[in-house]
């Protein structure tokens, strides 16, 4: 039995933006269906009185002090940009003025 169809590989293609031959959609639609059915394992583990958990170690704050330090000078940020104006890096307009 299939759990996911060519159509509805097409259909998330086609939402993402994605072009695929017929070839790569029967073999995607081949894939995801083996991918659902493995997933599906997960269903048969007795899961009672476990605690759900978002990541499989006790992490808390991962990330490291915020401490103020000294920056670059303005001179050596922008001695590598290859335009620059009033000590900033000029960019190419991407907007147009009104």
């Amino acid at each position: 039995m299939s759990r996911i169809t060519e159509e509805e590989v097409k259909y998330v293609a086609h939402l993402a933006r994605l072009t695929f031959t017929d070839e790569e959609i029967k073999t995607f639609t081949t894939q995801l269906d083996d991918i659902i059915g493995f997933a599906e394992q997960l269903n048969e583990l007795d899961t009672e009185g476990i605690e759900p958990t978002t990541h499989v170690l006790d992490m808390y704050n991962v990330m490291r002090d915020d401490v103020v330090e000294p920056s670059l000078p303005r001179e050596e940020a922008l001695k590598n940009a290859p335009v620059q104006e009033d000590g900033q890096v000029k960019v190419p307009q991407i907007m147009e003025a009104n």
